[in-house]
């Protein structure tokens, strides 16, 4: 005989789960439980107590987890958190692509749209065999004022915003050594990739104070490549390969302790194309370009401040050096020429100008360590006009001549223009540029003056004609004239920039330009101490690495 435990209704079974009206009202009775329980905690223990016990309460439930977590925080105090950049970007590179929402924003002065993690989302990141979990957090917090771009006042800001990195805390490590390290390492990437060439001049209200507000940019369109350039092939490869050489020697600068940085000097006639040379630098290189105009400084104060407030990998542009400030008379020369009744006078108007060493200081001083792998580009007209101290190895390590063009540059010319490369009337051009003494922007213009290639080229002819004509008759009259006498063999003397000797250069018949060196001369490298020889042509562009 068996026994059974009695039921409440016939055919149920031994087990009865409770009713969903029971279930409603326990759950109902422990959440008025709970709202009660705050109540009174709130209204009799102090928010320090409250903070401590629930700070111990969370302490307790993260003991019993094996999860370890980073918060990387948009603002440490009030100064910018580099890492949570580093973040942003990194994460913007691993979104996966069945990602479900997503932030998206056009910044201004960009071309590139930029996705982000919307607020609460999260990103898995394997990494090394390792499942790292990132977590965007947006949420309100108390009022707190954080600097404005500009460094000048503060801005109020209301929310807090962060990211949380979980993993095992078995892996921490491993994450804050390498993988850390690694977000950086592609964030850095990232940011490159997304890069927009900028072209920086000075702010008309510079003077106001503001210390962010110095420099304002915009996106630099300039077509111009070492493709596009009417230069000699082998003057394009050694700059190039100078480019490539310095922006791979990092280590190799801090060794020897020299700043990383890279002065050029182009100098030749208006038209030659030195401008287009920077761009073409700019593009090759990625780097942004700073167009400083030393006339619009007071002082060398100004100088350096801007020269900090750059950014590194940027190209900074000094265009017609010897118009921009008295470089070849130093002071004490000009005083020393200049009556005494002057003295007063002569220093209030140059109390408020750049020096000579100031700009000395600013090339190749301690300042000119305020940053790492950057191009300094001086350019001239009159190379002649500059003093000797800036010319030397340290602080223009380059020197290119950028003369009138040649045979080679008008056929790269022409390939751009008119879109071929060989033509019947070709050898009468080249036999006529060898002539006359013309710039690629002269030639580039007479290109783009007709669309039928036949015609660009026949008008090309006869201003090429023209200007041997002109040259011809005015090297007659000089002739005539006695001013100038036999060019040929006639030698100038210049002053070396290395050693301020005086050295002898034979000039050319017609152009009255340096055209011939010593077979196989060579020099020393400002750099490394090695022996160099001095590239390119007379015509043309020449590139001499001190």
């Amino acid at each position: 005989m068996f026994w059974r435990p009695k039921t409440m209704f016939p055919g149920s079974s031994a087990t009865q789960m409770p009713s969903a009206k029971t279930m409603i009202s326990a759950a109902a009775s422990a959440a008025a439980t709970i709202v009660l329980f705050r109540s009174i905690v709130k209204e009799y223990l102090p928010s320090e107590f409250r903070r401590y016990i629930f700070y111990k309460l969370k302490t307790l439930i993260n003991s019993f987890s094996s999860e370890f977590t980073l918060v990387i925080e948009e603002y440490d105090n009030l100064n910018q958190n580099n890492l949570f950049k580093a973040a942003e970007l990194y994460l913007e590179s691993i979104i996966p692509p069945d990602a479900k929402k997503l932030k998206i924003s056009l910044i201004k002065k960009e071309s590139n749209f930029s996705f982000s993690l919307d607020r609460n989302q999260e990103i898995v990141d394997p990494f090394n065999g390792v499942t790292l979990k990132w977590k965007f957090i947006s949420k309100q917090g108390p009022r707190k004022y954080i600097p404005s771009p500009n460094n000048f006042n503060s801005i109020p800001n209301y929310e807090d915003k962060f990211f949380e990195l979980s993993f095992h805390k078995k892996h921490r490590d491993m994450v804050i050594d390498v993988y850390l390290k690694h977000v950086i390492k592609k964030s850095k990437e990232t940011k490159e990739e997304k890069k927009s060439l900028k072209l920086f001049t000075l702010t008309p209200d510079r003077m106001s104070g503001r210390r962010g507000d110095v420099w304002q940019s915009v996106n630099l369109h300039h077509p111009a490549t070492f493709d596009t350039l009417a230069m000699d092939m082998e003057g394009k490869r050694v700059i190039m390969e100078d480019l490539e050489r310095f922006v791979q020697r990092r280590e190799f600068y801090r060794r020897v302790g020299k700043a990383w940085k890279r002065g050029y000097l182009l100098f030749g006639p208006p038209g030659t194309g030195k401008s287009s040379l920077i761009a073409a630098i700019a593009n090759y290189l990625n780097f942004d370009i700073y167009d400083l105009e030393l006339t619009d400084l007071r002082t060398n104060s100004d100088l350096r401040s801007l020269l900090i407030s750059t950014e590194n990998k940027s190209v900074l542009v000094v265009e017609d050096i010897d118009c921009s400030i008295e470089l070849q008379d130093r002071l004490a020369q000009a005083r020393a020429m200049m009556p005494s009744r002057h003295y007063l006078a002569y220093d209030q108007v140059n109390q408020y100008q750049v020096t000579l060493s100031g700009l000395l200081n600013f090339v190749d001083g301690l300042w000119s360590s305020c940053g790492d792998e950057r191009i300094i580009i001086f350019t001239t007209n009159h190379k002649e006009r500059l003093d000797p101290a800036l010319l030397r190895p340290g602080r223009m390590d380059v020197h290119i001549h950028m003369s009138y063009c040649t045979p080679c540059g008008f056929k790269l010319l022409a390939s751009n223009y008119l879109g071929f490369t060989e033509h019947p009337l070709f050898p009468c051009v080249e036999a006529l540029i060898e002539k006359a003494r013309v710039t690629p922007a002269e030639v580039g213009e007479q290109l783009l003056r007709y669309e039928e290639p036949e015609s660009a080229l026949t008008g090309l002819i006869e201003f090429l004609e023209d200007k041997s004509e002109r040259l011809k008759r005015e090297d007659g009259n000089k002739d005539s004239n006695g001013e100038s006498g036999t060019a040929e063999g006639k030698l100038a003397q210049e002053l070396d920039g290395n050693n301020g000797e005086v050295v002898k250069k034979e000039l050319d018949e017609s152009t009255g330009e340096v055209v011939k060196k010593e077979e196989g001369a060579q020099e020393p490298d400002g750099e490394s101490g090695e022996i160099v020889k001095e590239e390119g042509r007379s015509r043309g562009a020449m590139v001499k690495i001190q």
